[in-house]
């Protein structure tokens, strides 16, 4: 019955949550109550949630103070430069943007922490999409996609796991999935390109009378238009034969200080906020922030508070300015907290009903004897849905030592195990119960579904290629 409660209540709360007829946060308080309650659960759900829910309270911390932080960084005008020399290097090519995206997400995603990855990537890629009318979904697709795939990283978290739930070397666990790695990281440049690709043909479409086919596509943001002194005049429509590739043919349309589209929004170049003179100030404080993360000095949550802090005081001295900050970023805070703690329902329910233990017991039971030199393979296909309804600590450390110890009796050694238990990762990643990727849809203004809809095919198609590279190179045996 818990096996049968478990896996219906995931299907009910995707099915709800892809096809729009419930918010997330909805979905997450509704769904689990239900089904904790006819798992006979009664008032004892209450604690159950209590208990996981204090377990979310730093992330939400971290999560909150890290919109402001950052969406403060925004509004003052501090990755105006950078959105500037990016066009310039990727041209006005929405193919061209969504590569450079998932190239960005990929090397900050070495960090190994996927927050900051995202904050980051966010932080620098949104207003480009934003300015050239690209889709947000298209961003956290494909910095799910990298960063996903860089997951697997020793220093990431579940091959450290991984490693230590099966007492293994954390280097013969990564070392030999390198090949896998590399593979999956070309497969999301090619997602990405793709990508890119339909949202430059779906730009023409939808907006004609601002894009058009242009056989040369190194215009970029600067190269677009004509200056003289400090007025900017349009260029003429370009046209070319052939493919052709969409570039902005009138960019003062998104850029001009008169537009009115973008009044109102993060890319106002009137924006009262703007403060150019603190310019180097943003910078340095941005830098420290960062430092302070990789280094792991100080509690996380606690670095982002205090960076805010600094921050307002510094760029906004007077205290209804502050405040007016504070209420500006409200609706994203607002998002992503409540979805955080709703989370604590759906694994509050999962873990203290029993789901959880149920639905991986009866995983390793259904298992036929013959498929047993065939565990390693079944462990990481397994791995993709599992690692996605439940943390990595359940997985690692209660699930995978159990189908490993069925593993031995078959020839396929603790390494092999260990290996393909994190090919799901890319896949993981997307869950609903990962922090991170609440942050990203948060605060690319993502409706978590619609990220669903466009990256789960994706993520499972990596981490079945990365599965079946380990098969091929040998890091993942068959006994």
């Amino acid at each position: 019955m818990l096996v049968l409660l478990g896996f219906a209540m995931i299907a009910v709360f995707m099915v709800l949550i892809m096809t729009k007829k419930l918010t997330p946060v909805l979905a997450l308080i509704i769904v689990p109550t239900i089904f904790g309650l006819f798992a006979g659960a009664g008032l004892g759900i209450g604690p159950m949630v209590m208990d996981s829910m204090k377990s979310m309270t730093s992330t939400a911390a971290l999560l909150m103070f890290a919109i402001i932080y950052f969406g403060l960084m925004i509004d003052v005008g501090l990755f105006d430069p950078l959105v500037k020399f990016i066009l310039r290097k990727l041209g006005n090519d929405p193919a061209k943007v969504v590569l450079g995206t998932a190239i960005l997400a990929a090397a900050v995603s070495l960090d190994g922490d996927g927050s900051t990855t995202f904050i980051l990537t966010t932080a620098a890629m949104l207003p480009v999409y934003l300015r050239l009318k690209m889709s947000p979904v298209v961003l956290t697709c494909v910095a799910g996609l990298a960063n996903g795939t860089m997951n697997i990283l020793p220093w990431g978290g579940p091959t450290a796991r991984a490693a230590t739930a099966l007492k293994l070397d954390v280097n013969d666990v990564f070392v030999p999935m390198v090949p896998s790695l590399i593979v999956g990281l070309i497969v999301v440049l090619v997602f990405s390109w793709l990508l890119g690709l339909q949202e430059r043909n779906r730009l023409r479409t939808t907006a004609p009378e601002i894009w058009g086919d242009v056989a040369d596509p190194s215009d970029a943001f600067d190269g677009g238009f004509a200056r003289t002194g400090s007025t900017t005049t349009a260029p003429k429509p370009v046209t070319g034969g052939g493919a052709g590739v969409a570039v902005l043919e009138r960019t003062e349309e998104l850029v001009d200080d008169h537009d009115t589209a973008m009044a109102d929004t993060a890319l106002d170049p009137n924006r009262t906020t703007l403060r150019p003179k603190l310019f180097w100030f943003n910078l340095g404080l941005t830098v420290a922030v960062m430092v302070t993360l990789v280094a792991n000095i100080v509690p996380l949550p606690f670095v982002f508070m205090v960076g805010s802090a600094i921050a307002l005081l510094v760029n906004f001295p007077k205290v209804k300015d502050q405040g007016a900050q504070l209420i500006a970023h409200a609706p994203s805070i607002v998002a992503v907290v409540s979805m955080v703690m709703a989370a604590a329902v759906l694994t509050g329910v999962l873990n203290g009903t029993g789901m959880v233990k149920a639905m991986s017991e009866w995983l390793v039971q259904i298992i036929p004897a013959d498929m047993g030199p065939f565990m390693a393979v079944i462990t990481g296909v397994l791995s993709i849905p599992m690692t996605f309804f439940m943390s990595n600590d359940a997985f690692y450390f209660g699930v995978l030592p159990v189908l490993s110890e069925t593993a031995a009796h078959y020839g396929v050694g603790a390494a092999d195990m260990a290996r393909a238990s994190i090919t799901g990762q890319p896949f993981h990643l997307q869950s609903p119960l990962v922090p991170a990727i609440l942050l990203l849809v948060s605060l690319a203004k993502v409706d978590l579904g619609d990220h669903h809809k466009k990256v789960l095919w994706r993520t499972a198609v990596i981490s079945i290629v990365m599965l079946a590279v380990g098969v091929l190179t040998g890091a993942i045996g068959i006994g």
